[in-house]
């Protein structure tokens, strides 16, 4: 990378999808500034960034802004495109997207929107709602360390950021469990892969302080 690129990302320490963003950056070597942001009180950088939806993560690459995180990771990988995060084939390219839509919308929203919003009986059922979501997901990783094979690549990263290192401890503070080794092996199997990857494990939350914040934000959309 050229020593004059600017390359700026502003995130939050407990969001996935600015984590995410950072395993990119960090699994392509690229050197960045990082702008840790307040959501309860934003910057006026981040709203000049992103006056539309206010929210990280943003990054900036040469005075060019770049919105939402599977865009950003599109931009990452096109514009560096060592160690490439998508796969090359274009029907697992397909895939890959897919799945990571399943889990940023509907993973995201039965796993920890509508459960917050659920007494104790809901979440039981949205439990086992989230649990033949992410089925989907065990079965795709039958026979691969990785979603992308023998090394990490953009699902690992849209996942790993979401499910194990985001929802499990929002589950885990209200207690819930939701995914057992005994069903979801595989799945449990690559979490524990994940975790020997040094760019994942620098960009894991710190556990207990997470599971805090994600009890905080479940009060948040409880009273909303």
């Amino acid at each position: 990378m050229p020593e004059n690129e600017e390359v700026k990302l502003l995130g939050l320490w407990a969001s996935p999808f600015s984590r995410r963003i950072e395993m990119a950056l960090k699994l392509k070597g690229i050197k960045y500034d990082y702008v840790e942001e307040n959501l309860a009180n934003k910057s006026s950088l981040l709203l000049a960034l992103n006056p539309i939806h206010k929210k990280v993560p943003v990054l900036v690459h040469n005075g060019k802004t770049i919105l939402e995180s599977h865009v950003i990771l599109e931009y990452i990988d096109e514009t560096w495109p060592h160690n490439p995060i998508l796969p090359q084939d274009p029907y697992e390219r397909s895939k890959a997207r897919f799945f990571a839509k399943l889990i940023d919308e509907q993973i995201m929203k039965v796993g920890f929107i509508s459960m917050a919003r659920a007494d104790e009986k809901g979440r039981e059922v949205l439990a086992e709602e989230a649990r033949e979501l992410i089925m989907y997901l065990e079965k795709e990783l039958v026979g691969k360390d990785y979603f992308g094979g023998k090394s990490v690549g953009f699902l690992d990263l849209v996942a790993g950021s979401m499910i194990p290192f985001c929802l499990e401890r929002s589950w885990e503070g209200i207690g819930l469990e939701v995914t057992t080794e005994e069903k979801f092996p595989e799945y449990k199997r690559w979490i524990k892969n994940l975790e020997e990857v040094e760019i994942v494990r620098d960009c894991i939350p710190p556990r207990e302080k997470h599971v805090e914040h994600m009890n905080n934000v479940t009060q948040r959309v409880r009273s909303s």
